[in-house]
C-alpha cells in the first residue's frame, strides 16, 4: 500500500498515478530494494539530473511492503564529503554496505615507447575500438600523453570499488531468511547476472531499476523485468531539477 510520506511526494502521486501503480505491482507483497550505489550515480551525467538520497528514501519508504534498503557504497578515506554522506545515509536508515575505495595508479607516460604503439593506450580504451583506431589517431593520442609527461604528470589514478560480491551475499541470505518475495536492484551491471538467476531458482521475483539500453547483455539473457528509473525522476531528483511544468502544479516544499 502507498502512503506519502510528504507532501510532495502526495502531491506527484496524484500527477503521476499510473507509476505508483506500476511500481505497487512491481514490489508487490514484500520487497527488498538493494542499491549499487557506485554504478547508479555514473547514470546522472547521461540522465542530467541528479539523485537525491533523501527524496529517494522518503519515496521508497511511501510503499509499506518494503522491508528494506540496502545501499553500497564505497568511502574515499579522509575525504570529508564522502565520509559525511556515510554518515547521512546512516541517519537515513539505508543500510549502508562500504568499504574503501582503491586508487589504482595507471601509467600514462609514454617515453619508452614509440608514437604509434597502442601499449599505454589499452589500459584506457576498449580493445575492439582501440583496433579499429588507424595509425594516426593512436599517435595523436600519444601525442596528447607526451603533452602531459612534459608537464611531469606520468600517471592518473582510478577509484575501484565493486560490490557484487557482498550485495549478491545480501541478496542469497534474504532468499534464506524468507519473507520477501520481491527483489529490487539499482544497477545495470553485468556482476548481478548470477545473483538474479538465483532469485529465480528461488521462485522469487527480480526487478532491475536502470536507464534503458544502459543494462548489459548478460542481464538482458536473465530475462529480468527492467523497470526505467526516468519514471520517477520527479520522486527521486534534486527539487530543483523537477521540471518547471511539473513545479507549477505542486507546492515545491
Amino acid at each position: 500500500m502507498f502512503e506519502a510520506k510528504t507532501k510532495r511526494i502526495q502531491r506527484l502521486s496524484e500527477l503521476f498515478p499510473k507509476v505508483i501503480l506500476e511500481l505497487e505491482d512491481i514490489f508487490g507483497k514484500s520487497a527488498n530494494i538493494y542499491i549499487d550505489w557506485q554504478n547508479v550515480i555514473h547514470w546522472q551525467e547521461k540522465l542530467n539530473w541528479h539523485f537525491d538520497i533523501r527524496r529517494m528514501k522518503q519515496f521508497l519508504d511511501s510503499f509499506d511492503v518494503i522491508k528494506s534498503v540496502k545501499i553500497y557504497t564505497g568511502t574515499l578515506d579522509g575525504d570529508t564529503k564522502s565520509e559525511g554522506q556515510i554518515k547521512e545515509l546512516d541517519g537515513l536508515n539505508y543500510i549502508v554496505s562500504t568499504k574503501s575505495v582503491k586508487l589504482m595508479p595507471l601509467s600514462i607516460d609514454v617515453s619508452s615507447i614509440s608514437n604509434n604503439s597502442p601499449d599505454i593506450l589499452k589500459n584506457f580504451i576498449d580493445k575492439n575500438l582501440l583496433s579499429k583506431l588507424d595509425l594516426e589517431t593512436i599517435e595523436y593520442l600519444n601525442g596528447k600523453l607526451s603533452d602531459f609527461n612534459k608537464q611531469g604528470i606520468l600517471k592518473i589514478e582510478k577509484l575501484k570499488c565493486n560490490f557484487d560480491v557482498e550485495l549478491g551475499m545480501d541478496v542469497q541470505k534474504d532468499i534464506d531468511s524468507g519473507g520477501v518475495e520481491n527483489f529490487i536492484i539499482l544497477s545495470g551491471d553485468s556482476d548481478f547476472a548470477d545473483p538474479i538467476s538465483r532469485i529465480k531458482e528461488n521462485n522469487k521475483n527480480a526487478v532491475i531499476f536502470s536507464i534503458s539500453r544502459k543494462v548489459t547483455s548478460e542481464l538482458n539473457q536473465t530475462n529480468v523485468l527492467i523497470f526505467d528509473v526516468r519514471k520517477i525522476k520527479e520522486f527521486i531528483c534534486w527539487p530543483r531539477e523537477i521540471p518547471q511544468n511539473v513545479k507549477s502544479k505542486i507546492d515545491v516544499l
